[in-house]
């Protein structure tokens, strides 16, 4: 995320200053963010097996944040639609933050392989499912491979582990195109 709103900021320095300094504070908040789930994930990893978890002052991502996820990636420069279909209900911090990864993973990777190209973000809330589309209509930079980059192949294990399913490939038109779908659990509130 941060290279991606690094990039932005880049572009957009001379032209539009002020995009660049919305994109810059992107990075700070984003940065900081990274390095309190880093400190989270360290402390949870040393943690003795008798003493208490690791608190932390903010949880892990949630699917009710890909819409500011969007808006730093426009802020960033890259224009994003998101729509979220079916009865919005939350899921089992796991699937949360699993959906919130593929999102964040597959609008980052459109971003390095086709530029700033107009990506598609739909959240689905089936009756027993999530599927999650991001598909980019391509580009001049377009190289994305079905395989070889770790990307992929770290969304496909998280959304394996909750039993789901992601495909991802280049589009017929043009473009790239992620799906996945995550079996869901309505966590008692």
């Amino acid at each position: 995320m941060i290279v991606i709103q690094a990039q932005g900021a880049q572009r957009a320095i001379d032209t539009t200053p002020e995009q660049a300094r919305a994109a810059l504070r992107s990075i700070e908040s984003t940065g900081r963010t990274g390095l309190e789930e880093m400190r989270r994930l360290l402390g949870l990893l040393a943690e003795d097996p008798g003493q208490e978890a690791v608190t932390t002052t903010r949880s892990q991502p949630t699917l009710a944040e890909v819409p500011d996820l969007v808006s730093r990636v426009r802020d960033a420069g890259l224009p994003v639609d998101l729509r979220v279909e079916g009865d919005v209900r939350r899921l089992a911090p796991g699937l949360e933050l699993t959906g919130f990864r593929v999102v964040q993973e597959a609008v980052t990777n459109a971003f390095k392989h086709a530029g700033a190209v107009p990506v598609a973000v739909c959240l689905r809330y089936g009756a027993t499912a999530l599927d999650i589309d991001v598909t980019d209509v391509g580009g001049a930079a377009d190289q994305q491979a079905t395989s070889g980059g770790q990307g992929l192949i770290g969304m496909r294990e998280r959304v394996r582990l909750y039993g789901g399913t992601l495909d991802a490939g280049p589009c017929p038109g043009g473009g790239f195109a992620v799906h996945a779908r995550l079996p869901t659990e309505v966590e008692p509130l």
